[in-house]
């Protein structure tokens, strides 16, 4: 089991474009991921409140999705598991949060919903610490 999650092994071409998606993906969701911090400390928040959860801890596992998700995949660090975490949360933005939103409103998360797919299905790469792992 170990070695199929960490495996790595493709084209060097292949893995240049996935470190590539990696830094893009992982770059962009930070930039949506950080502003959110001052919402969760700040009073009250007008983040929405999905699945039963208050508003409060969907946006705490929000942040951390986003956030540590991002600095995973960026790293190349257990880029599965973040990949999957960080679907799980476009996938609840998409179905939940922007159900009754227009499709301009809910494209970006299926763009990363999109990138994420692959992400899951490719591992990060060469070009990474889930390399160095399987190593």
């Amino acid at each position: 089991m170990t070695t199929r999650i960490f495996n790595t092994q493709h084209s060097t071409a292949t893995d240049a474009a996935l470190l590539i998606l990696r830094v893009a993906i992982g770059a962009w969701m930070l930039s949506k991921g950080l502003p959110k911090v001052e919402m969760l400390f700040s009073g009250p928040n007008t983040f929405p409140a999905v699945l039963g959860m208050s508003s409060q801890l969907s946006l705490a596992l929000t942040l951390l999705a986003q956030i540590i998700g991002s600095l995973l995949i960026l790293a190349g660090a257990a880029t599965r598991f973040a990949a999957l975490i960080l679907l799980v949360n476009m996938l609840v933005a998409v179905v939940v949060a922007h159900a009754n939103d227009p499709f301009a409103k809910a494209e970006p998360a299926l763009h990363f919903l999109l990138v994420y797919v692959v992400l899951l299905l490719t591992g990060s790469g060469k070009f990474s610490v889930d390399y160095l792992i399987q190593k």
